[in-house]
């Protein structure tokens, strides 16, 4: 019975091993470049990488929404940055000289940010109708919405990078619990956590997400069976919006300061995340503790390559390389299971 049970686990790791190969490569590398580096085991690279993720994990929940309905959002990137300037500037304090909009007064951080939700929740809906009422790919729709964001932060911002926040719009978004001998955990955790549990319940529990997965699976199927197709996907990529606008106002409190480039990029970059998670970009397949160890997978290559010293520019050589990886990887199981 003994060897009967040693087999079957060793069979069930193999079957883990070989339907995530990304993932435990990158595991294998990480402890590798841990050995060899100092301080990459270390609290303040740990806390950092919880940092990144939180953010990055928010992007992906809004963006997998998306893809399990076989579609997408490249928008997300420059959704994000929207957000942080029209956060960074509703937030910078009303004795900065450098103020953008110097006919506003200092503004409530709290205000700003149903604000700054808002706004996304605008943009979302926009995507959502051109996707279902004009019947417009999401690919082409949200490549054209991704222009439009991008232009219009250049516009209010006027291309200038943004700065001199509140004190309190920082301090919060960075703060931190316990500080004992270096140990502390980011707000920025149980932000991510919060809304990680809540996406958890939508997907799982709620008739909504169930619906989501129906789509996904076979759209001409879910309609025939009683599922408006149309409002479903409408709250998908609203909801995306949303996403995107929190993520934003964290960002720009993190680094300290915002511009209209901020955010490129990080719509493939959730995508990676999704997809080395197991959200399959062929629809109805996706979970939220996935997409989370995808993010932090994605994140924690960022790191490796850092401490061994790699040309900042060939990371995105070797990040297109992974999503390129995942994706086809993504593609062969879909295949095999026909």
């Amino acid at each position: 019975m003994e060897v009967k049970k040693e087999v079957s686990f060793a069979k069930k790791f193999a079957k883990i091993v070989t339907g995530n190969p990304i993932v435990f490569l990158l595991l294998i590398a990480a402890v590798v470049v841990g050995c060899l580096k100092d301080n990459f085991f270390s609290w303040a690279n740990l806390t950092n990488l919880m940092s990144n993720t939180a953010i990055r994990f928010l992007i992906a929940l809004g963006v997998s929404g998306c893809l399990i309905t076989k579609g997408t959002d490249l928008s997300a990137g420059r959704q994000v940055g929207f957000a942080a300037v029209v956060a960074g500037i509703m937030c910078q304090r009303g004795d900065y000289n450098g103020r953008l909009w110097k006919f506003l007064p200092e503004m409530n951080i709290g205000l700003v940010f149903l604000v700054v939700v808002a706004a996304g929740l605008i943009w979302g809906l926009i995507n959502g109708l051109i996707v279902t009422k004009l019947h417009v790919p999401p690919f082409i729709a949200t490549l054209g919405t991704q222009t439009i964001i991008y232009g219009i932060s250049l516009v209010i911002s006027d291309a200038q990078p943004i700065g001199g926040f509140q004190k309190i719009y920082t301090t919060l978004i960075n703060g931190r619990i316990g500080d004992v001998k270096g140990f502390h955990l980011p707000y920025l955790l149980f932000v991510a956590g919060v809304f990680g549990v809540a996406f958890w319940f939508i997907y799982n529990k709620m008739r909504f997400g169930k619906y989501m997965y129906a789509i996904g699976g076979n759209d001409v199927a879910a309609e025939v069976s009683g599922v408006n197709t149309t409002k479903t996907l409408i709250r998908i990529y609203t909801t995306a919006g949303i996403m995107y606008a929190v993520a934003g106002y964290l960002l720009a409190a993190k680094s300290g300061g915002a511009s209209a480039s901020m955010g490129q990029g990080y719509e493939l970059e959730a995508i990676a995340g999704c997809t080395i998670g197991g959200v399959s970009t062929t629809g109805g397949i996706g979970t939220v503790p996935g997409i989370l160890v995808g993010v932090l997978v994605f994140e924690l290559l960022k790191i490796i390559l850092q401490f061994l010293g790699v040309n900042p520019y060939y990371n995105y050589v070797v990040q297109g390389l992974v999503i390129v990886l995942a994706v086809s990887l993504d593609i062969r199981k879909y295949i095999a299971k026909k």
